[in-house]
């Protein structure tokens, strides 16, 4: 019998924690070894966990085993943010030489990752509209391209890539970055993607207390990935593991109350007259609403709108908020709002803004635990306080 994936995120990841029900911190850095043969095979074994905690750590690896067990993976390899796993797996896997293939809307780290470090390494980039299943295919270079890497829904329009038209590809490795979602909206793998990726600082963890990234995928991808990341050394805490997955076992309640909540302050939005766009996978009006229903069981906590007063109206919501939090996260316990332009990607220039849809007074808005009623008021608030 299998359980639901509320369940296994309750359940999962107690390798490291022998009868205790709370997850059991291994703060040690090193680990007394028995014999010489023992610190060979440790140190050249992919994910030792009782070596030196930079290849692996107790509790790192129970937060792994949950998120591989939540994604229906083989295998996972944790690090210290979302951009320590994104760098990881693209310059792990990547060569002077060789050729990506991503979309033109994606986190601004991401971007910067891909327009400014990987051409210092040979390494070419082309972006293309990953909303169109056509465009990725059509941008692959045979024999080149060695990874296909998505960000669905993408931050902060919320644009979907196709996951069966993705998984589909042949030739190059395709990764999702899945963070917007959770596993409990969508799992990637299992549309035949290669690599799925999250910044578990966000939902996963789920309470602003832990950075942490992880990519979950197959035993021989991540063998790989792991021996560059002991390199890399953008190794997680076990600090932050154990507060991921004390997040993980609520996760399918915050998740669930944080849907809930975000459609209805997405109808709300949607009828005022200082809103000119409500961007929402759960809308009926949401461009993808068709793709949305196919492969996403949630709609998720995040919603973006666009004031029709441009960058003042912007600026007056986000600081016009009393419950709300004016913050560059998203998927914890406090409703949390977002200036992309200035923040989240303020290192992009004019032309890239536009091409990533992001306006003046375009505000991300990452739905809390809140009493509904309370976040819908308190929004529907600061709105008054917005030139029209």
């Amino acid at each position: 019998m299998t359980d639901h994936l509320e369940t296994t995120a309750i359940r999962a990841g107690r390798s490291a924690d022998g009868r205790a029900l709370a997850p059991v911190m291994h703060a040690s850095t090193t680990f007394a070894l028995e014999s010489v043969d023992e610190g060979r095979r440790l140190a050249s074994a992919p994910g030792s966990t009782n070596f030196y905690s930079r290849y692996g750590n107790p509790s790192v690896a129970a937060f792994e085993e949950a998120i591989a067990e939540l994604e229906g993976a083989e295998a996972a390899r944790a690090f210290a943010s979302g951009m320590g796993a994104m760098s990881a797996v693209v310059l792990g896997l990547c060569s002077t030489g060789d050729h990506i293939v991503t979309q033109n809307r994606l986190y601004a780290g991401t971007q910067m990752l891909f327009s400014a470090v990987c051409p210092r390494f040979g390494i070419e980039v082309t972006a293309v509209d990953g909303t169109d299943p056509d465009a990725w295919e059509a941008a692959i270079r045979p024999g080149k391209t060695v990874l296909c890497v998505a960000e669905t829904p993408a931050n902060p329009r919320l644009d979907l890539v196709d996951l069966r038209r993705l998984g589909a590809i042949a030739g190059p490795m395709t990764v999702v970055d899945s963070t917007f979602a959770t596993p409990l909206a969508q799992r990637p793998l299992s549309y035949g993607v290669d690599l799925v990726l999250h910044s578990a600082t966000k939902a996963l963890a789920g309470h602003n207390d832990a950075s942490l990234g992880v990519v979950a995928g197959s035993k021989e991808l991540l063998d790989w990935v792991w021996g560059f990341a002991v390199l890399q050394g953008a190794n997680a805490s076990p600090f932050d593991a154990v507060n991921g997955l004390r997040g993980l076992r609520t996760l399918g309640v915050r998740v669930a109350r944080q849907t809930e909540t975000a459609t209805r302050l997405a109808t709300e939005l949607s009828n005022h007259p200082k809103v000119a766009e409500v961007v929402y996978p759960g809308l009926p009006g949401f461009a993808q609403a068709e793709l949305a229903a196919a492969q996403m069981d949630l709609a998720g906590g995040l919603l973006t709108i666009d004031l029709s007063g441009g960058l003042e109206a912007g600026r007056a919501f986000v600081e016009s908020t009393r419950i709300a939090q004016l913050a560059p996260s998203l998927g914890g316990p406090e409703t949390l709002v977002t200036h992309p332009a200035s923040t989240t990607h303020v290192s992009l220039f004019p032309d890239e803004l536009e091409a990533a849809g992001i306006r003046p007074g375009t505000v991300r808005i990452s739905v809390g635990l809140e009493h509904p009623d309370d976040v819908v008021s308190d929004l529907l608030s600061a709105l008054d306080a917005c030139p029209s």
